[in-house]
């Protein structure tokens, strides 16, 4: 059997995740790997056949996303140039996690596909989000299109979607707090987190950055460039995680039962919806429209935070679920 992964490239939540469905995916056939988009600072440690440039949005440094950056990135032309070369037609299943290329590619061929990510989730009229109009919903139901999904979310809110995959490097770790906190805001420059961190000098963090290539210390904040390794041991001996609206890492700060407080990326509609879900379940939210950060976080530092989630590791029987009933023979 050979089977395409096609994987998004940016932010790091869907490396990370792959990293962990990779190797099931192994077991049944050959593997072939797609990557598209040029945001993640995760890598992947197998080879990939193909790296496309595909679409991704850029990561602001002001808490959104960077249009003007974004639009410069885009290369129409070359999006479907390698969307008609793709030889689709050779593999018994292809997994799509939020890729556009492979995704338009297989609607052109008329092959089908099945999404395998968190996104695919908000197929369910079931999932929370906000009442807003906002065009990131069209972004989200037409950027990667499938058949077929099998989605992630914090709940089980509908039959095919399924608590988050936990990476098993963090299932692994050994959870402590000495009392720091840890911060990643991918969207927000490091110095404007080092002036807002500092105003708390009792609080020591620990912040990793997109945006700074070096480590460096300002009173009690620690910058650090994103490191997969150094991030993981951050968390698991924090009290609390600081982070965008994304999915995977308040996924892994909830299941080792840290304090989390998010901001989601301003014109993002995925993480305005991840962190209304969030909001649902009692945990703080600071919204694009907060204009003083600093009581919020000030509250959520001195006060404590009860929540109980439980995602257990099903990862290998949703892939075998998924292999059985998909795959072409």
């Amino acid at each position: 059997m050979k089977i395409l992964y096609a994987i998004q490239g940016t932010g790091n939540g869907h490396i990370s995740r792959a990293r962990e469905i990779i190797p099931l995916l192994q077991k049944y056939g050959e593997l072939d790997i797609l990557v598209s988009g040029t945001q993640a600072d995760v890598k992947l440690s197998q080879p990939v056949k193909y790296q496309l440039h595909g679409f991704s949005f850029i990561f602001g440094k002001k808490g959104g996303v960077d249009h003007f950056k974004t639009w410069l990135n885009m290369n129409l032309f070359r999006f479907r140039k390698d969307m008609k070369q793709l030889p689709l037609k050779e593999y018994n299943l292809i997994v799509n996690d939020f890729e556009p290329v492979s995704a338009w590619a297989c609607k052109l061929q008329g092959i089908e596909c099945v999404s395998l990510s968190h996104q695919a989730a908000f197929k369910s009229k079931k999932v929370p989000r906000p009442r807003t109009l906002d065009w990131g919903k069209l972004i989200l139901s037409r950027y990667a299109p499938t058949k077929y999904h099998i989605g992630f979310h914090f709940d089980r809110y509908d039959t095919f979607i399924h608590t988050p995959v936990i990476r098993a490097e963090i299932r692994n770790l050994k959870s402590e707090n000495l009392g720091h906190y840890t911060a990643y805001l991918p969207a927000i420059d490091d110095k404007r987190l080092v002036k807002l961190f500092t105003q708390l000098p009792e609080v020591t963090w620990q912040v990793f950055s997109k945006h700074s290539k070096v480590a460096y210390r300002e009173g009690n904040v620690f910058v650090e460039p994103v490191n997969n390794e150094k991030f993981n041991k951050s968390l698991a001996t924090c009290e609390g995680l600081f982070t965008g609206g994304g999915f995977e890492g308040p996924a892994e700060a909830l299941y080792l039962k840290k304090k989390l407080l998010v901001a989601p990326m301003r014109f993002q509609f995925e993480q305005q919806c991840n962190a209304y879900a969030l909001k649902q379940f009692g945990l703080p939210v600071i919204w694009g429209s907060t204009r003083n950060w600093l009581p919020i976080i000030k509250n959520w530092v001195e006060n404590p935070q009860q929540h109980e989630f439980n995602f257990p590791d099903e990862t290998a029987r949703i892939i075998d679920d998924m292999v059985k009933k998909y795959a072409r023979v």
